[in-house]
């Protein structure tokens, strides 16, 4: 049942990264596409400047968050067990299963 419960583990992490990746080109989507807006009504250089510096400052973020999440998801996969590596032992537990006197 082990084998299970690292399989499950191990596809809600890849499913939340991915997730992640998801919010995160999105979110650098909307900033490239609130750039070019405000790039369409900037007048001035200096407002076209401000509007890529704050472009990039969100794609920064995004992808900031985007790898804090998927170390957030690895952290809670190896704090639950399932990092898919167990060790078992084969010799004796003190049960015996002989006649009386060992």
């Amino acid at each position: 049942m082990q084998s299970g419960r690292n399989a499950t583990g191990t596809v809600k992490e890849s499913a939340s990264n991915m997730a992640a990746s998801a919010k995160a080109g999105m979110e650098k989507t909307k900033a490239t596409l609130q750039e070019k807006g405000e790039k369409m009504t900037a007048h001035d250089p200096i407002q076209k400047e401000m509007a890529r510096e704050k472009k990039d400052e969100r794609k920064h973020e995004a992808e900031y968050e985007k790898e804090a999440k998927k170390e957030l998801n690895a952290a809670q996969r190896q704090a639950t067990g399932t990092t898919g590596t167990h060790t078992y032992t084969t010799t004796g537990t003190g049960h015996h299963t002989g006649t009386g006197g060992i």
